[in-house]
């Protein structure tokens, strides 16, 4: 992952960011074993191990959005911040394999855009992904001839790959379709992450 410093909770208390997490899974009867608070490349990561952790998660993610919404607006308020703070909450590696499947439906696609010649658009995904996705590519050093930008409206926003001496040429040529679940890169519940 890449430095997003900018947003992360440089002066948040480890300790207060783990009592606010544990009294929300308190009150929301969720059972944990523990909370761990890190920060990785800039990022301030909120990591809680579970016997049961798929309660936690929720279907496709939802449960875990809903918490990590749920502590930023807390944290919001009580630092008086003027946007919220970039803490992602994870649970037995879920985050982070979903930022692993991203970046390898990436990495899929750079060698179709080299041989083709032609950009490509992953599937639409939420705006962290798409964040993950761009910083990937640009501070991936076999990625240099590579670039990215967003297309897009809301839901339907997604990151096209294309070369970067192809940047500004328009050509009015379709983009190359998505990844499809047979290209074997699993990228479903990724457009509804609230990071």
């Amino acid at each position: 992952m890449c430095s997003l410093s900018r947003y992360a909770v440089a002066d948040m208390n480890a300790d207060a960011l783990k009592e606010i997490l544990g009294n929300l899974l308190t009150h929301m009867q969720l059972q944990f074993d523990d909370i761990v608070v890190t920060e990785e490349d800039g990022i301030t990561r909120v990591d809680i191990t579970a016997e049961k952790p798929s309660r936690i998660i929720g279907w496709h993610g939802e449960t875990l959005n809903s918490l990590q919404h749920m502590l930023k607006v807390i944290v919001r308020k009580q630092e008086k911040l003027d946007r919220s703070p970039f803490i992602v909450v994870d649970i037995d590696g879920y985050r982070r394999d979903q930022e692993r499947k991203v970046c390898a439906a990436a990495d899929q696609k750079a060698d179709f855009v080299r041989r083709s010649k032609n950009r490509v658009a992953l599937p639409p995904m939420s705006p962290y992904f798409r964040r993950v996705v761009h910083l990937y590519v640009a501070n991936n050093p076999d990625m240099q001839d590579l670039t990215t930008f967003s297309t897009g409206e809301g839901d339907y926003r997604q990151i096209v790959l294309c070369l970067k001496d192809k940047v500004g040429q328009e050509t009015g040529e379709e983009l190359s379709p998505t990844i499809e679940e047979d290209d074997g890169v699993d990228v479903s519940g990724l457009e509804n992450l609230d990071i």
